[in-house]
């Protein structure tokens, strides 16, 4: 356990000062240990009441009349079983016919009852839609312009994962807020709860190795962080597969950077309910336009105002590093492949097409040429079909070939993956058996793509090690034949062997 508040600095100074604030952050990244932390510290301190309440349960609930009675409802449950305020009530009076005040007539009673400010933090406050999200945030805001003359809440955070800016996507009808007096004006500060730095990471680990004597080396932190960017359930979640399900719980055996990709590779495999959960989210609109462009390498135009965009950071799917927009962490990068090439994969099981690895090696070597000669007939035969299956269109091909090569190399081999909008490319490398193949895959856009490709795979093969690589560059003008996209070329670039494969 790392104390939460560490990694969102400043939330006291601000309810000292009464402000409303919002804590944003992705799924399963530490929020609710936050709250409820900060609830027992403020508790703590005497100068507050603090209370802790999460709107989950109205989830699904667009109707004011009936979300904002369930939001006083809530309340009333926190305050009847909160230690701090023992001997206080809340919302017996509520007239729930007059909902528009409801909510806001009984925060200002309990207000003027309680001896000590009042701190509420509304967990899961994003997860509130249309009408009850609008009179929420306008009870809050009437409640907010008027504390100086009317008892009301003294600091208020909404947390969830999204920003408040981006609360206005659950408005049905645009019309509905109010302009001028809009209820998202009333938070003064935005904070998001950051990963694990590698040093954390390490801290916690070495929580379980005082408790336990088992050891975490610093080369298998490593790997993990490597993994996980810190994302903190990551993070618990590979430590907890490595010693409860790899090792069985023996505290007496060393955690190995072999432990950490196995974990890593069981998790995928498995998709546990954050990921599945996280990656549900693909499948939006609004979610296919930023992420396509990352698959396929493409130069975003992205407005970094953009709603759509800032909403894919926060659901942290992706991030922004060296000024490119890239997967938040390695695991998110495989299972977004993954999931968005899944039903080719199972497809392909189905015809008992392409043939496991087996079939492709020559002297305990995958035969490239083989696999890659097989998958332009296939995508000859096949590519107009199953482009037409995916909601990710421009990145259908880098999908069907990669699905094409997990079949392959399924049963004991891996691929690796870089994806990041704005190089032009996608840089994947097979792993079988202890030698990488690297490969590029590109989209023609004209006569310079096969230069800048072949420099491209020269640093991706520079990088890895590797005298031979893999250009793959898919070709889809409609005007030009089969016969003329289907190729194979082999080239020396800077002292290394380049295949370019056209398709």
């Amino acid at each position: 356990m790392l104390p939460a508040q560490a990694r969102c600095k400043g939330l006291g100074q601000l309810i000292d000062r009464k402000q409303y604030f919002v804590i944003h952050a992705a799924r399963q990244s530490g929020k609710t240990t936050l709250l409820l932390d900060l609830v027992r510290q403020l508790n703590a301190s005497g100068k507050y009441y603090a209370l802790y309440c999460s709107l989950e349960s109205v989830q699904g609930i667009t109707k004011a009349e009936e979300g904002i009675p369930a939001i006083v409802n809530t309340l009333v449950t926190e305050v009847e079983y909160n230690e701090a305020v023992e001997g206080y009530s809340f919302g017996q009076d509520a007239d729930h016919k007059a909902f528009n005040t409801a909510l806001r007539r009984s925060l200002t009673d309990f207000c003027k009852k309680a001896d000590k400010p009042v701190v509420i933090l509304f967990d899961e406050a994003d997860c509130l839609s249309e009408g009850t999200l609008i009179t929420f945030l306008r009870q809050l805001r009437d409640g907010y312009v008027n504390r100086n003359r009317i008892p009301f809440v003294h600091s208020v955070g909404l947390v969830g994962m999204r920003n408040i800016r981006d609360y206005k996507a659950q408005i049905r009808e645009e019309r509905e807020s109010l302009g001028s007096a809009s209820p998202f004006n009333i938070v003064s500060e935005t904070f998001t709860l950051r990963n694990f730095t590698p040093e954390e990471t390490a801290e916690l680990y070495g929580q379980h190795t005082a408790q336990t004597g088992q050891i975490f080396p610093p080369e298998a932190v490593e790997k993990i962080y490597y993994h996980t960017r810190g994302q903190p359930w990551l993070v618990s979640a590979v430590a907890r597969e490595i010693v409860m399900k790899l090792l069985e719980s023996d505290f007496s055996r060393t955690i190995t950077p072999e432990h950490a990709d196995q974990a890593v590779q069981n998790i995928i495999l498995r998709r546990d309910t954050h990921i599945d959960s996280l990656l549900e989210r693909l499948k939006e609109e609004r979610v296919r336009k930023i992420v396509e462009p990352v698959i396929i390498g493409d130069v975003g135009d992205y407005d970094l105002l953009d709603d759509d965009y800032q909403y894919v950071l926060d659901l942290g799917l992706l991030c922004e590093s060296e000024k490119r927009l890239v997967p938040s962490n390695p695991i998110y990068a495989e299972v977004i492949i993954r999931t968005l090439s899944f039903g080719s994969q199972k497809k392909m099981e189905a015809l008992g097409y392409p043939p496991d690895a087996s079939a492709y090696l020559a002297d305990d070597r995958l035969d490239m040429k083989k696999i890659l000669t097989d998958f332009q007939a296939f995508w000859r035969k096949n590519s107009e079909i199953w482009k037409e299956r995916y909601q990710y269109k421009e990145a259908a091909p880098h999908l069907i070939l990669q699905a094409f090569m997990q079949k392959i190399i399924n049963a004991g081999g891996r691929i690796s993956r870089e994806m990041a909008s704005g190089t032009g490319r996608l840089d994947i490398c097979l792993h079988f058996r202890g030698a990488d193949y690297p490969i590029e895959l590109k989209l023609r856009y004209g006569r310079k793509t096969r230069k800048k490709g072949k420099d491209q795979i020269a640093r991706y093969m520079d990088k890895l090690g590797c005298s031979e690589g893999w250009l793959i560059i898919f070709d889809r003008r409609k005007t030009v034949s089969w016969d003329e996209k289907i190729s194979w070329e082999t080239a020396d670039v800077s002292g290394k062997t380049v295949h370019i494969v056209g398709c």
